[in-house]
């Protein structure tokens, strides 16, 4: 019978787990990795990059890297447009149907989503074979959707995984997962908060509980307050006081299209966002960090 396994098909990073003996367990890479980055880079010949290796090509060819593909799950090229202009890809498309353009290739989010799903996928094959598993093989997942999702978000997540060759068996909510894996199932009844701070979102659902089974009450949140928009915020601050220092004017052609008044080109924009995800970590656990050089304080990061 084939293995079913859990996947968290996140904005910024995804995982797969399986259940051993009553309890979930997440499934590491050979270097004891967890985390898969959703990110997928197509090389100058069509070689497709996933993970980790695509998160390093953004520095090197990030008009040709895609990331946060999750944001455009179930959306048309209208739903987007604020926000196209964050990325170094091309976002477009017509009749209702938004498009990734990656050089000379196009992608739907489901296609771009199928690539992540594909890693987690071989990372739990490789995994049961090294278990001794005579059949290895993984065909069935259950993968988690933030609370949100709609009808059209849900059907592009399952289009996902049957590209990805899998048989969503069932879409669960984040918050609903999150329950579970913190084992308040266990409680008899009760009303839980779950608040999820994501890569797209920030929301917030309220669950009951009932002998094991969950019911989502209600829920709410933003869908631009992700990782991503905090990334973005520093990133625009730190083009805006490079701004206020210089008189270049915004770069054309190969040049990200900045309204900073700086030219800079797409990878470097990946350098300040890099900056920028190191600065947030290095606050999680000091009073001060680093960014583009200079210190930056928690009170800069909540200001």
């Amino acid at each position: 019978m084939s293995k079913v396994v859990g996947i968290d098909l996140g904005t910024t990073n995804s995982l797969v787990a399986w259940v051993r003996d009553g309890k979930p367990e997440v499934i590491r890479d050979a270097s004891g990795h967890a985390l898969v980055p959703s990110v997928v880079s197509v090389g100058e010949e069509g070689t497709i990059f996933v993970g980790r290796e695509a998160q390093r090509r953004l520095l090197t060819d990030a008009q040709r890297t895609v990331y946060s593909a999750k944001r455009f799950m179930g959306k048309g090229p209208d739903d987007v447009k604020s926000e196209s202009g964050h990325f170094p890809f091309r976002i477009g498309g017509e009749g209702g149907v938004l498009r990734i353009g990656v050089g000379d290739k196009e992608f739907t989010p489901p296609e771009v989503s199928a690539f992540v799903l594909r890693e987690p996928k071989h990372r739990a094959e490789a995994f049961f074979a090294e278990q001794g598993e005579f059949d290895n093989e993984v065909e069935c997942a259950v993968i988690t959707v933030p609370a949100y999702f709609n009808d059209a978000q849900r059907t592009a997540t399952r289009d996902a995984g049957r590209i990805a060759g899998l048989d969503v068996l069932r879409i669960i909510k984040e918050p609903t997962a999150a329950s579970l894996a913190y084992g308040l199932d266990k409680r008899h009844a009760g009303v839980i908060a779950v608040y999820d701070l994501g890569g797209g979102t920030f929301d917030i659902s309220i669950l009951r509980v009932e002998d094991g089974v969950f019911q989502v009450l209600s829920t709410n949140g933003d869908t631009h307050l992700g990782g991503d928009d905090i990334d973005n915020l520093l990133i625009d601050r730190v083009l805006a006081s490079a701004a206020s220092g210089s008189d270049a004017s915004v770069g054309s052609g190969s040049d990200a299209s900045v309204e900073s008044g700086v030219s800079r080109t797409y990878e470097q924009i990946q350098e300040i966002r890099k900056a920028a995800i190191q600065a947030k970590i290095d606050l999680s656990d000091r009073d001060e960090a680093s960014l583009d050089g200079k210190p930056f304080t928690r009170a800069d990061f909540e200001a």
